[in-house]
């Protein structure tokens, strides 16, 4: 009898809503800082559009190599070993981005420290997700995959919002941008020392199956270059690849200046919102039309098959591009223009995007699917990552009307990578 109550009350504790939610939100809060934060902090310091872009593209590169060295994650240390030691790595990098602005050279040393959260948090989520798939029964993982999805998402709301609302805030308050963004890193850094402490002491539960891989170096490197080779050996490969690379080339370009449009001021050809204004419109409007979208994608998509709305998600993710160039050309000074314009198109982006990761997971199906996979949405971070690397270049060569111009030129090729992959009508 008390062996029965002692494993219900280990249940209890170790129940799945007491930790995957902060998991998958802590999963999810750096990759935003790093992708999006970073970003707009450079312009706000000064950089120009194609320093803070160029920069900050190249901090996708831990993302797209995440494959290659995931199975020394497996070899070595327990999963959740890896998961509290990046926690608290990425709550250090945290703390080196809110000091390292106060030194010279400020951007050298910021980097550095982004360059080490990033490899923290692409190391995270690898355990993360093993972790998930340990702990958890196939039909537990089938059940709260929502729930993990939804905090991954809500995360995004809280840099992208939230984070940078309170950064806006203490702008104003001190005067001083430098001194705003450091107390917004400093406080990011204090919130995952909380979250460490929460899955170390409390929350996070110690799988029995979560041993260190028993195979040696040699045997898994060689399993790793075989799982490799038969990625580049599946039927279509090229026009695959060509899809994960450019079905979002235009979005690529435009997420990645977005941001500086919406901050630069109205001489310069942006909207000259504040930071508050770009965390509500951007980080919260934005991400709830992007959620609103994906959810849709995959009610339909679930119901009818991708075969049956790919070419509508097709238009959802190019079409509404369009509207930024209207907002480049009128530069409306209200920010419920902005703000409807960004929802519609990420609502757009949203349902779109659907299309590109169910085809993701199709192309990853036979041996090896969960390997392929990873190497599939490499090829998802690259293609963030190239066009980033230019897009800032371009907007300061062509000014933001013509760049978003350039955006619409860009938009049949999306639809013509579309053209060349094959669909399967599964649902």
């Amino acid at each position: 009898y008390k062996n029965e109550t002692s494993n219900r009350k280990m249940k209890r504790l170790h129940a799945p809503w007491r930790w995957i939610p902060s998991l998958y939100f802590a999963e999810g809060l750096p990759n935003v800082i790093v992708t999006f934060i970073a970003l707009l902090m450079y312009k706000r310091l000064g950089l120009s559009n194609e320093d803070a872009t160029f920069y900050t593209s190249w901090l996708y590169l831990p993302w797209v190599i995440k494959p290659f060295w995931s199975p020394v994650v497996d070899i070595l240390h327990t999963k959740r070993w890896w998961i509290l030691t990046m926690q608290l790595l990425i709550g250090a990098s945290l703390a080196g981005v809110a000091f390292s602005l106060h030194c010279s050279p400020m951007v050298q040393w910021t980097l550095a420290f982004f360059w080490l959260l990033a490899f923290s948090s692409a190391t995270h989520d690898i355990a993360a997700d093993g972790f998930y798939m340990l702990q958890l029964t196939p039909r537990e993982q089938s059940l709260y995959v929502g729930i993990r999805s939804t905090f991954y998402r809500v995360s995004t709301i809280a840099g992208q919002g939230l984070l940078l609302m309170v950064a806006g805030t203490l702008e104003v308050y001190t005067r001083s941008p430098l001194k705003a963004w450091s107390i917004t890193f400093a406080l990011s850094a204090a919130m995952f020392g909380l979250l460490y402490a929460y899955h170390k002491y409390y929350a996070l539960p110690r799988p029995q199956s979560d041993t260190a891989a028993t195979v040696n170096g040699r045997q898994m490197f060689k399993a790793f270059i075989d799982t490799f080779i038969s990625f580049f050996r599946k039927p279509g490969v090229l026009a695959a690849i060509a899809f994960m690379l450019l079905f979002r080339l235009p979005e690529a370009l435009l997420t990645k200046v977005c941001p500086l449009f919406l901050v630069d001021p109205i001489s310069k050809g942006g909207l000259g919102l504040t930071t508050s204004e770009i965390g509500f419109a951007q980080g919260t409007l934005g991400v709830i039309g992007l959620m609103a979208g994906g959810i849709l994608g995959g009610i339909v998509a679930s119901r009818d098959g991708l075969k049956r709305w790919l070419w509508p998600m097709v238009a959802a993710i190019s079409l509404p591009d369009i509207l930024y160039v209207a907002l480049a050309y009128f530069q409306p000074e209200a920010l419920h223009w902005a703000a409807a314009c960004i929802f519609i198109e990420q609502f757009g982006y949203g349902f779109g995007f659907t299309a590109y990761m169910i085809y993701l997971m199709q192309y990853a199906q036979g041996p090896s699917k969960t390997a392929h996979y990873a190497f599939a949405t490499g090829f998802m971070a690259l293609s963030l990552m190239i066009p980033g690397l230019f897009a800032g270049w371009l907007s300061d060569l062509l000014g933001y009307l013509n760049f978003f111009i350039l955006i619409i030129g860009l938009l049949p090729v999306t639809f013509i990578v579309s053209a060349l992959i094959k669909v399967d009508n599964k649902r």
